[in-house]
């Protein structure tokens, strides 16, 4: 069954490209390189034995995917991370974030409407929460006016997908609100390689553990929180990769309840930012170098998944811990580096 994978050279499509290969799948990759390297390729063919079909493309011209759709005619199915993705620079560029994350999403679902029989996975984000009323969080809880541009991406993209799965019976679709994705594959042959300053906890804390970036800064330690800073679900980038695997399995399955469905993904366990440093020093051995900051617009106070629906109904649970995660990825990080 060939697959494609949008935006499968980034962090969490890279992974995923490997479980679906491990799973048997045909897959090709679409990837505009912003915030990837076309080298991921090789990564991905060590782990797997097979190199994945790759086309350079960006999704915002539309002629372009109309053409990919008439060349790939017999896709089972779309997994869909090709998205801008920080919070931070969502907030100062909101323009960039509406035309990357909704329009290309426009424009993958026309041609999928196209066809007899589609299945569509979507990216999504526990941002679409905001900050919830309760903890954990359940796909129940209240979809809150997004704290960001990015946030704001998620929930529209959301309500597309439902509006057009309302009026097409023949579009499956399930969308993973995933929490916070750590860590690297235990091979090391892939991982977390943003490119430029990265907008991400742990790969920040990495690079500055190796020395490429002079300081980290801890956003806020006054926060209501045990130790003052903002608690997240971090999650295993491998776990959040077999869930995709899963969902469209559900989807080829035909074992969905309804033809949009939502699923939360994450450890259902909070962790501070200073627990994720004190994780990282336990599993390296280094002394990280970090300051507390102000707080940065747009960040929630803590947020982490109720996972009972992931487990019961997707059938899918997080395997590794925080520790397992960090140690990961400060291998991949010296790899990289070295």
């Amino acid at each position: 069954m060939k697959i494609l994978v949008t935006g499968g050279l980034g962090f969490i499509g890279s992974h995923t490209v490997v479980e679906l290969q491990n799973e048997g799948f045909e897959v090709v990759i679409i990837d505009d390189l912003s915030n990837s390297s076309e080298n991921v390729l090789d990564g991905i063919e060590a782990i797997t034995g097979k190199r994945p079909i790759f086309e350079k493309m960006d999704l915002r011209e539309k002629s372009k995917v109309q053409d990919f759709f008439k060349k790939h005619h017999d896709l089972e199915g779309v997994i869909h991370f090709a998205a801008s993705k920080a919070v931070g620079e969502s907030v100062e560029k909101p323009l960039l974030y509406y035309e990357n994350n909704l329009g290309v999403l426009v424009y993958l679902l026309q041609e999928l409407s196209k066809m007899d029989k589609a299945n569509f996975i979507f990216s999504s984000s526990c941002t679409v929460y905001g900050q919830a009323d309760s903890l954990p969080i359940t796909e129940d809880a209240p979809v809150k006016p997004a704290e960001s541009p990015y946030g704001n991406t998620k929930q529209i993209g959301e309500e597309i997908i439902r509006d057009t799965c309302h009026v097409n019976s023949q579009l499956s679709a399930i969308a993973l609100r995933y929490f916070n994705p750590i860590g690297a594959h235990p091979s090391v042959e892939i991982g977390e390689l943003p490119i430029g300053v990265p907008q991400n906890l742990v790969p920040f804390i990495t690079q500055t553990a190796v020395g490429l970036r002079e300081q980290l800064s801890v956003f806020g330690d006054d926060y209501p929180t045990e130790d003052g800073t903002c608690i997240r679900d971090y999650i295993h980038v491998v776990d959040v990769a077999k869930a995709h695997v899963v969902a469209l399995q559900r989807l080829l399955g035909q074992k969905n309840d309804s033809n949009f469905e939502v699923f939360n993904l994450g450890t259902g366990k909070g962790s501070s930012v200073l627990e994720v440093i004190h994780s990282f020093e336990r599993v390296s051995g280094e002394k990280l170098n970090y300051k507390i900051v102000d707080r940065r617009p747009g960040d929630v106070i803590q947020a982490y998944a109720d996972t009972t629906n992931a487990n019961n109904v997707l059938g899918w649970k997080a395997a590794s811990t925080l520790d397992d995660s960090m140690k990961s990825a400060w291998d991949w990080e010296q790899k990289v580096r070295n």
